[in-house]
């Protein structure tokens, strides 16, 4: 014999989707905080920039300090992100591929620039290169600079910008596993080959995305690059420091145009990473 089908009564079930007010609630949070976080700043720093026009805002941007600034900026960043490009590719191959005693300190090491404040960071740079530090002897003794030098920068930038390449590209490496690149040692490719032919194509977006927002901290840096700098303007000042000494200065134009150049790189990184996540989806 066969069991009587029992009809339960079917619920009703209302969904956040369906409820109108929720949604324009929600609608209306985020464009309100988005007005008062992004928006708002955005338009004050360009209408601060060019409020005494733009022959004035030109001067400041094109002023030898300024120029400069801009130098050692893309100097810095020239210097830091293909070097965190190669220990990134170099990290999350070994992380993703081998298991040993020491990965997770490795892992833990690797986002120690996201837990230690860039001015910390700053600080253990002077005492390791400074004149009183560890190393300060053994370079002023060979006449070599570090900190309040353009080496100090660089330093402090690469340690700064370090994790982005390699939280970026492991997660992919991982994702992608190993079969392919078994595959191609088996018949016999060099490991060199393997990782230009198979590993590096599959973790392309990975890598870009990566080196996008590597530079973009690597210009925007201030904390740790102020430390080492010395504020020596026209020689050690980037262009976040440059900001700063003139709206120290009550220059609040010459200010907020050097911080004009800074905001369109984070719009320019924005629609790169934007650029970047829509080719990633659609590869």
């Amino acid at each position: 014999m066969f069991a009587p089908t029992i009809h339960l009564p079917r619920r009703r079930t209302r969904t956040l989707e369906g409820s109108p007010w929720v949604r324009w609630t929600l609608i209306t949070l985020a464009l309100g905080f988005l007005a008062v976080f992004l928006f708002v700043p955005l338009l004050a720093v360009f209408s601060f920039a060019f409020q005494k026009g733009w022959e004035a805002y030109l001067a400041a941007i094109t002023e030898p300090e300024a120029r400069s600034a801009i130098v050692l900026t893309l100097t810095a960043a020239a210097i830091a992100v293909p070097l965190n490009l190669v220990f990134g590719l170099a990290a999350a191959w070994l992380l993703a591929r081998f298991r040993f005693r020491g990965r997770a300190l490795l892992l833990t090491l690797i986002d120690l620039p996201f837990s230690v404040s860039p001015v910390i960071a700053g600080l253990i740079f002077v005492l390791l290169f400074g004149r009183q530090g560890w190393l300060g002897p053994f370079l002023s003794e060979h006449d070599v600079h570090v900190i309040f030098a353009v080496p100090g920068i660089v330093l402090a930038t690469v340690f700064i910008t370090l994790p982005f390449v390699v939280r970026e590209v492991l997660p992919v490496m991982q994702a992608q596993g190993s079969d392919e690149e078994e595959a191609a040692l088996t018949l016999g490719a060099s490991g060199w080959r393997t990782f230009l032919r198979v590993t590096l194509p599959k973790v392309k977006w990975g890598v870009l995305y990566g080196v996008i927002l590597c530079n973009a901290r690597a210009m925007g840096e201030f904390g740790a690059v102020s430390v080492v700098s010395g504020h020596v303007r026209g020689v050690t000042t980037t262009l976040p420091l440059h900001a700063e000494i003139l709206y120290n200065e009550y220059d609040f134009a010459g200010a907020f145009a050097v911080a004009s150049l800074l905001t369109l790189l984070a719009l320019v990184t924005l629609v790169l990473k934007k650029y970047v996540e829509l080719r990633s989806e659609a590869s």
